[in-house]
C-alpha cells in the first residue's frame, strides 16, 4: 500500500512538472552554434553500447551462476516474482568461456547492480533517439533544460520504490548504484546532444510521420526484446526472440535509410501539421513523468496514471494548436478515426505484456490519424 501511494506521488509530481517546464521550451527547432567541439556521436550509437553492456552482463552474470552456484541461480531468484532468471546455462560456447574463466567470484557485481546502472541510462537514450529522429532541434533543446535531470530524478525515484518493494539482500547496493547513474546518466546525454549536429525533423507529410511511427514500433519491439531476454535476466529466452528482434533491426535499418531521403512538403497540410507538433509536444511534456506513469499501472493506481497520461496528451493537443492552426473539425475526425483504430487493435493484441498491448494501440492510433488527416489535407477546405 504505501508503495502505490508513493507511486502515485511520483506520477502526479512528475506530470505538474513537465506542465510547468515543458512548455517553456522554444517552439521552433533550435539549431546547433558554434564549432562541433568533437567526435559526434549519435544517441542509437550509445544505445547500442549500452545494449552491448546489458548483454554482456548477462554472459558474465551466467559465468557467475554455473561457477560459484553450481547453475543454480535460486540464490537470488528466491526474492524475485516469476519471469526472472531464465538462464542458458548448457550452451557449449558458454559453458567452454565459463570454466575458463580465470576469477568467477569477481562476479558477484553482475547479480543486479551492472543492470541497476545501465538501466537509466537505457531507457533515456532510447527516449533520446525517437526525439532525435523527430526533431533533432527539440532532442537538444530538452539535452540542455532542466527536464532531462528531472527524467533521471523521476526515473530513478520510481525504480528505487519497485526495489523497495522487492526488496532483497542485493537492494540497498542496487539503490545506491542507481542514484550514482542519475546524477552521471544526465551529464552523458547532455555531452551528446552538445556534439551533435543533425538539423532535420520529420516531414510533415503522410510518408514523413509513417516512416517515424514505423521507426518507433521497430524500435520499441527491439527495447521489449531487451527487458525480456536481459533487464530481466532471461538469456534463455534468446533463441526464441531473435526473429522478432532480427525483423525489427531490418525494419529500422530500411526505415531511417527512407528518411534520410524524405523532404519536407512545399506548403504542409493543417492537419499534419498539428500532428506534427503535437508529437513534438507530447515527447517533451510525456519525458519526465513517462516511466512514473508506466509503472504506475501496476505499483501504484491505474486510474491515476491514466488521468495523469490524459493530461499531459490534452496540454499536447492544445500546445499544437497554438502553434499550428487547423480546423475542430478536421481534427475532430482524424482523433475519433484513430481512437476507434487504438481501441481494436487493443482489444485484437493478445494480453501477454502490458506494453505489447500499449504498443500496438499507440501505432494504431497514430497510424490511423495520419492516414486520415492527410486525406483531410487533400480536400479542399469549405
Amino acid at each position: 500500500m504505501r508503495t502505490r501511494v508513493f507511486v502515485d506521488a511520483v506520477v502526479a509530481v512528475s506530470a505538474v512538472l513537465a506542465l510547468l517546464r515543458a512548455r517553456r521550451l522554444p517552439a521552433a527547432p533550435s539549431s546547433p552554434g558554434g564549432p562541433s567541439p568533437g567526435r559526434r556521436v549519435p544517441p542509437l550509437a550509445a544505445l547500442a553500447v549500452v545494449t552491448a553492456l546489458i548483454y554482456l552482463n548477462q554472459v558474465l552474470f551466467t559465468v557467475y551462476v554455473l561457477r560459484v552456484h553450481g547453475g543454480d541461480p535460486s540464490f537470488v531468484a528466491r526474492y524475485l516474482p516469476p519471469g526472472w532468471f531464465d538462464l542458458a546455462p548448457a550452451h557449449p560456447a558458454l559453458r567452454r568461456f565459463a570454466d575458463a574463466f580465470p576469477a568467477p567470484g569477481l562476479l558477484a557485481p553482475s547479480v543486479l547492480r551492472v543492470q541497476a546502472f545501465l538501466e537509466l541510462p537505457f531507457v533515456l537514450l532510447a527516449f533520446a533517439v525517437v526525439v532525435r529522429w523527430l526533431d533533432a532541434g527539440l532532442y537538444r533543446a530538452i539535452a540542455r533544460s532542466v527536464l532531462l535531470p528531472l527524467a533521471a530524478v523521476s526515473y530513478t525515484v520510481v525504480f528505487c520504490l519497485v526495489e523497495w518493494d522487492l526488496r532483497n539482500p542485493y537492494t540497498n547496493d542496487d539503490i545506491a548504484v542507481r542514484a550514482v547513474s542519475a546524477v552521471v546518466t544526465p551529464c552523458l546525454l547532455r555531452w551528446l546532444a552538445a556534439r551533435d549536429r543533425e538539423t532535420s525533423r520529420t516531414p510533415a507529410s503522410v510518408p514523413g510521420l509513417l516512416v517515424l511511427i514505423g521507426s518507433l514500433g521497430a524500435l520499441g519491439a527491439l527495447v521489449l526484446v531487451v527487458y525480456d531476454t536481459a533487464l530481466l535476466y532471461n538469456p534463455g529466452r534468446l533463441g526464441e526472440r531473435l526473429p522478432v528482434a532480427a525483423v525489427a533491426v531490418l525494419a529500422l535499418v530500411g526505415l531511417r535509410r527512407a528518411a534520410s531521403r524524405l523532404r519536407e512538403p512545399a506548403a504542409p497540410g493543417p492537419v499534419l501539421a498539428f500532428v506534427r507538433q503535437a508529437l513534438r509536444h507530447w515527447f517533451a511534456l510525456f519525458l519526465v513523468p513517462a516511466l512514473a506513469i508506466r509503472y504506475g499501472v501496476t505499483f501504484g493506481t491505474p486510474a491515476v496514471a491514466g488521468a495523469a497520461a490524459l493530461v499531459l496528451a490534452v496540454a499536447a493537443v492544445a500546445l499544437a494548436r497554438r502553434d499550428a492552426a487547423v480546423g475542430a473539425g478536421r481534427l475532430g475526425l482524424a482523433v475519433l478515426d484513430a481512437a476507434g483504430a487504438a481501441c481494436a487493435a487493443a482489444w485484437a493484441t493478445p494480453a501477454a505484456y502490458y506494453e505489447v498491448g500499449l504498443l500496438s494501440a499507440a501505432a494504431a492510433f497514430l497510424v490511423t490519424g495520419v492516414v486520415v488527416g492527410g486525406l483531410l489535407d487533400a480536400r479542399p477546405a469549405r
